[in-house]
């Protein structure tokens, strides 16, 4: 029978039409803007009394607080507005002191029954939601001394495997300085060096009773290490992001020694943070024997607190650049440990260094490069000051028993939250050079609200307008063609929330596209019905054949848009993915809607029934 479905076809379209209620529901619960309260340090928990604290300095500050509560990952204030949650965050930060990190977050609010099935917002992008922008600055000194650490290691090890006599090997503004006490070990040296190490500039002074040979960069090797530094934290960072699992994330450089990196709508900003700016760079060294003294060792202390030191030799056996896998677990008694796999260069240096050393300790130092944050208070005002500074300990020392090879295990860690990020920072890479927040900028929240509502003013004209038309020219099938657009716009968002899909403000320019795109579907339909009406066709074969005829037309014009959106996807970067993801995801709901969920409220009032008129 003409414009009838059969049951099961109509119960298929409740069911999707339900389903797509329910996922774009929590779309109409806004996350609430936060403080996140984090420590500096994995071993320390942040409790109650550091949240008293805060609620005090807020007070203090008529600054009014919505809750606080603790969380697994630190404490959370949450407040009633984003211009509350800025105006906090120098007053958290200067009442906690220099132990803690206050990062700016968003907390979700939607109820636990929807989050229990899966339902959650739709993620939003840096110019709706808002997120943390930050500028990092590459040391590239400190890139040009890491290769020179190396290189020192490596050329001593070939001075003494030729029995060259030295005294001592220094490093000095990118100099690398051996120091000879005869000048026939000078004159070996320098030959043996200019062969094996030929991308270094060399040189021979004497002062006093010494000699001396001077290595430094060429200016070719110090634009290759350069370029490979900053190649290579873009790469680095672009991993330690995807391992947070940001949506839309940017990380690209800035000139020619900064990366800007943008997470948008990120739920624990510290974690980011102190992720993204930590070098997490491991060396390996030998303990130093009784009787070694001088410059080639140094005394550190162990990370865990415990007050122990070691006293290392500064030749480096490897560093984390070596490692290609690495991975959290626990040993045997139960307590945390990194499982590390290295490079076949890496297994080569480790296995050649440990044959020799088997009975000597072995020691794993941890190296990370910080900027701390403080406040301070100039001419009534706080003030943002930033310092950087260098953290260095032993994470373990223990006895190598045997030769080790490309796989084996550090221990010695405290908990189990630092042997996972350990792990994570490890296999991301390891940063060529260190890196330093020279800017940390939000974007929103008050840009974001400002975005989102002009964004919905727009597309609630839009869709007005849109509808006014419908109604006016199509009259009830108009009102057909509205109850479609709707349901296509919620539909439309519940598969943005249910994929994870981005929305930004050019998404949302291409959700009022997909409106229109919806309803000129609905336009040829009911165009061609009017046609068949008019040529003395019988209503229900009017409508049969106006469906029918006018699918190939829409389905011809949509698929030419869908193939364009996924090109602009595929080649396009930032707001132009975020434009093609809710056009394709747009034109894929309105062919439903436009198609199917139209048809079936017309065969609702008209199907099964003696030929009447159309109101259309």
């Amino acid at each position: 029978m003409l414009n009838k479905y059969p049951l099961w076809k109509y119960l298929l379209i409740l069911l999707v039409l339900a389903l797509g209620v329910i996922y774009a529901v929590p779309n109409l619960y806004p996350d609430d803007p936060a403080l996140q309260i984090s420590t500096q340090k994995t071993t320390t928990v942040v409790d109650e009394r550091t949240l008293e604290k805060a609620r005090e300095a807020l007070s203090d500050a008529h600054i009014n607080l919505k809750k606080a509560e603790l969380t697994s990952a630190g404490g959370t204030l949450r407040f009633n507005s984003g211009e509350d949650q800025l105006a906090a965050k120098p007053v958290v930060a200067a009442a906690l002191g220099d132990g803690y990190v206050t990062a700016l977050n968003l907390v979700p609010t939607t109820p636990d029954w929807l989050s229990s099935i899966g339902a959650g917002p739709a993620k939003l992008g840096l110019d709706l939601r808002g997120g943390v922008h930050f500028l990092l600055q590459v040391d590239m000194p400190a890139a040009l001394k890491q290769k020179l650490d190396v290189a020192s290691s490596e050329m001593k090890a070939a001075l003494r495997k030729e029995r060259v006599r030295y005294r001592s090997v220094s490093i000095d503004n990118g100099v690398l300085s051996i120091r000879f006490l005869q000048e026939a070990d000078l004159d070996k040296a320098e030959s043996l060096l200019k062969d094996q190490f030929n991308e270094y500039v060399y040189s021979t002074r004497q002062d006093g009773s010494d000699f001396y040979l001077d290595a430094g960069f060429t200016d070719a090797s110090r634009k290759s290490i350069e370029s490979y530094a900053i190649q290579q934290n873009l790469t680095t960072l672009r991993n330690r992001v995807n391992e947070l699992g940001v949506a839309e994330p940017l990380v690209q450089r800035q000139g020619s020694d900064r990366i800007v990196v943008e997470l948008p709508g990120v739920q624990d900003t510290a974690t980011a943070k102190r992720i993204i700016g930590a070098t997490a760079n491991l060396e390996f060294h030998l303990e130093a024997g009784l009787d070694d003294k001088g410059g080639d060792v140094e005394t550190l202390n162990f990370r865990n607190g415990s007050g122990r030191t070691a006293r290392l030799d500064r030749d480096i056996i490897i560093t984390g650049d070596s490692v290609s896998d690495a991975s959290s677990s626990f040993d045997e008694n139960g307590r945390p440990q990194v499982n590390i796999s290295l490079d076949s260069k890496g297994g080569q240096k480790m296995a050649k260094v440990t044959r020799a050393a088997v009975g000597r300790n072995m020691a794993v130092v941890f190296i990370e490069h910080k900027s701390r944050v403080r406040f301070v208070k100039t001419d009534g005002k706080l003030k943002e000051v930033r310092k950087s500074y260098s953290e260095k300990g032993i994470i373990s020392l223990a006895t190598i028993q045997t030769t080790l090879g490309n796989s084996f295990r550090i221990t010695g860690l405290d908990s189990s939250r630092e042997s996972s990020e350990l792990a994570l920072l490890l296999r991301a890479g390891a940063l060529a050079a260190p890196i330093y927040f020279v800017e940390e900028r939000t974007i929103g929240p008050s840009l974001g609200a400002e975005n989102i509502h002009l964004g919905m003013v727009s597309a609630q004209i839009g869709l007005l307008v849109v509808m006014l038309f419908m109604l006016a020219y199509y009259r009830l099938f108009g009102l057909f063609a509205n109850v479609s657009l709707i349901l296509n716009v919620v539909l439309l968002l519940a598969c943005m929330s249910v994929l994870g899909a981005t929305l930004t403000l050019p998404g949302i320019a291409g959700i009022v596209l997909t409106m229109g795109m919806a309803v000129d579907a609905n336009v040829l339909i009911f165009s061609r019905i009017k046609e068949e009406l008019a040529s003395g066709t019988p209503s229900h074969q009017a409508i049969h054949s106006g469906f029918n005829r006018a699918f190939t037309t829409i389905f011809d014009a949509n698929i030419t848009t869908l193939l364009v959106a996924i090109i602009l996807f595929a080649v396009g970067t930032g707001s132009v993915k975020g434009f093609a993801v809710t056009l394709s995801l747009g034109i894929l709901t309105s062919m439903f809607t436009a198609i199917v969920v139209t048809r079936a409220q017309v065969n609702l009032v008209y199907g099964g029934r003696a030929n009447k008129k159309l109101y259309i």
